[in-house]
Formats: structure tokens, C-alpha cells, sequence
């Protein structure tokens, strides 16, 4: 385990075992609370005894996501009794509900743009972050992006990082400014191995866009069967809490498009191991840009599962596409 997760994993066990000391005087019929506090210097022995982490019944390593969501886990998942295992499903399907609960509706029209998505989590829950706001300026906000890590672990960072811009779009900040501020927040808020790739974008009705690329998949640009890739304007955000982010400034015309996706698309493997990459999706989306957005994104899809064959899946997969129609009136629901 990381010496830095480590660290971080016995300050959130000290911080129970002062807090539970704390309500053992002032609850002192329950009953519950010297269990907890037993099974926290349990944990805080094993740490001390280099053993924590591991899989009391294997002695393998306990997955370290689920050990971010609860540090006093003492089996891995193959080491769960049905009791632990109902449990886990249990929880596993109310975060699952969570996370949908905070994605906006997948087809959505707004004043100059159609939007549209696909949201493809690899188990119940996904690290992918996808958010739709309009702000109080009526202009359209996307924030596209890809957590660090995978599991519940990925999708709390999510959840994280979909509050934070949902609160900074609220005070009107320029874009640059904007993933700035969410990066020092993401920084002070998340371990020092933790970070997200992301595209911000902001979009008005007059069909212009400031688009900030902090280290995500090159975002395509589809103007009229031709294709431009907007690369990186700063660094993934969560590696540095200073650093300003440059944007790409663009007015669309009617039907341009833009086509944002996660590596989960590009780098999906076959069976040989060799993965899909941005050459084939480019040459598709080139091939089937007058199609509608809908059907230009089950086309992708339908290409790389067909590309996949019998390999299985090995991460998130999120599409995004964004396309300019003065002809759109239909204002985006929150």
C-alpha cells in the first residue's frame, strides 16, 4: 500500500477513535460504540504490526479502493461471508443510484445545441464524469472526464468533483478560471496520488465556445466531414493545486459538432491485446458525421464492441456529443 494512503488511511482511523472516545462518555448505555471502538484499535494494531491491508483468511491485499471506503475492511472480496456479501451488493446498488441520480438526461435539447450521451460504467459504479449545467447566464456548461482509479473508490472522486463544479459554475467564472479553482479544491480535498482528466467547456446560444482541456482525450471537432483534435491546455487537475489553464476559443456553425470521449473507448483491447485507438474512431466519425447524434454514437459503440469480439471490457466507456442547431428550442432540464 502507498505510504501516502497509508498515512491518510490511520489519521481517518485516529479521527473515528477520538470521535467514538468522545461518544462513549456521552452515550454510555449503547452498546455499539466499544464494538467500534474495538475494531479501530484492531486496525490501528495492524498498521503498527505492518499487517494492515491484508486479507485476514489469504493474506493478500485488501482491494484499496473499498479500504478508502472503509478502512476497517479485514477480508478481501473473495473472502466475504454471505452475510458480508449481501451487505456489499447492497451498498454496491444504493451507490449505483447515487451516481445515476447525478447524470443529466441523456438526450437534451438546448437553445443552438443538441446534446446527446452514453454512460457505460464497467461494474456498478464508474470513476467517468459527465455533467450538463446551464447557468444563470443561460449559457450551457459541459464538464466531461475520466477519475483516477476504478471502483466505489473512483466514483466518491466523481461525486466530488461534480459538486465542486456545480458550485464554482454557480459564481460565474471564466472557464480558465474556472478549472483553476476546481483544481486547488480537488487538490486540497483528495490524496496526493488522486486526479481526474476532464474537458470543461462553456457554450452560448450565439453558437460560441471556450473549451479547457486539463489533460483528457483530444475532444474532435467535425466540421463538415473534417476532423480537428483540441489537445491538452494544462495538466490533469489534482497534480498540482497551482497552475493556470489556457482554453481553446471557437465559434460553431450549423451542424459542427463536438465529440468528446474517455479511454475506455480508445484504448479498449481485442482479444490480441492491441487497442482500438484514435485513428479508427476518427476515420468513423468522419465517415458518419451527418448522422444524427444518437445514431452517430451507437455507431461508435457498435464499432468498438465489434473491434472488442469475445474480449472482455476492461474499464468505464463515456461518449459525449455537442452539436450546433440554431433550430433547437428546447431548454436543458437540470
Amino acid at each position: 500500500m502507498p505510504a501516502v494512503v497509508e498515512s491518510f488511511l490511520r489519521q481517518q482511523l485516529q479521527d473515528r477513535r477520538d470521535r467514538l472516545m468522545t461518544a462513549v462518555q456521552e452515550l454510555r448505555g449503547s452498546s455499539e460504540i466499544p464494538t467500534l471502538l474495538q475494531e479501530v484499535d484492531s486496525a490501528l494494531k495492524r498498521m503498527e504490526e505492518g499487517t494492515y491491508g491484508l486479507c485476514e483468511r489469504c493474506h493478500d491485499p485488501i482491494e484499496q479502493d473499498r479500504l478508502m471506503a472503509d478502512p476497517l475492511l479485514e477480508y478481501c472480496l473473495d473472502h466475504l461471508d454471505p452475510h458480508q456479501q449481501r451487505a456489499l451488493e447492497q451498498d454496491l446498488f444504493l451507490a449505483s443510484q447515487i451516481q445515476n441520480a447525478l447524470l443529466p438526461k441523456p438526450q437534451l435539447g438546448f437553445p443552438g445545441w443538441e446534446v446527446s450521451y452514453h454512460y457505460e460504467p464497467l461494474g456498478p459504479v464508474s470513476g467517468d464524469y459527465c455533467d450538463l449545467v446551464t447557468a444563470e447566464s443561460g449559457d450551457l456548461f459541459f464538464i466531461f472526464g475520466d477519475v483516477s482509479g476504478k471502483g466505489v473508490a473512483a466514483s466518491m472522486l466523481m461525486a466530488r468533483l461534480h459538486a465542486i463544479f456545480r458550485t464554482l459554475i454557480s459564481i460565474d467564472l471564466p472557464v480558465g478560471q474556472l478549472v483553476s479553482r476546481a483544481n486547488r479544491l480537488f487538490c486540497e480535498s483528495t490524496l496526493a496520488d488522486s486526479y481526474a482528466t476532464l474537458v470543461c467547456g462553456q457554450a452560448t446560444r450565439e453558437g460560441k465556445m471556450q473549451i479547457c482541456n486539463a489533460g483528457h482525450c483530444p475532444p474532435l471537432l467535425v466540421r463538415s466531414g473534417q476532423i480537428s483534435q483540441l489537445e491538452a491546455t494544462g495538466l490533469p487537475i489534482g497534480i498540482f493545486s497551482r497552475g493556470d489553464y489556457a482554453v481553446h476559443s471557437l465559434e460553431l456553425a450549423q451542424d459542427d459538432t463536438l465529440v468528446l470521449y474517455t479511454d475506455g473507448l480508445s484504448e479498449a483491447p481485442d482479444v490480441s491485446g492491441q487497442e482500438y485507438g484514435d485513428e479508427r474512431l476518427l476515420r468513423l466519425i468522419r465517415e458518419g458525421h451527418q448522422l444524427a447524434l444518437q445514431a452517430l454514437l451507437a455507431a461508435c459503440l457498435r464499432d468498438v464492441n465489434s473491434f472488442r469480439a469475445a474480449a472482455p471490457r476492461v474499464d468505464d466507456l463515456t461518449l459525449m456529443a455537442i452539436r450546433r442547431n440554431q433550430a433547437a428550442g428546447a431548454h436543458l432540464e437540470e
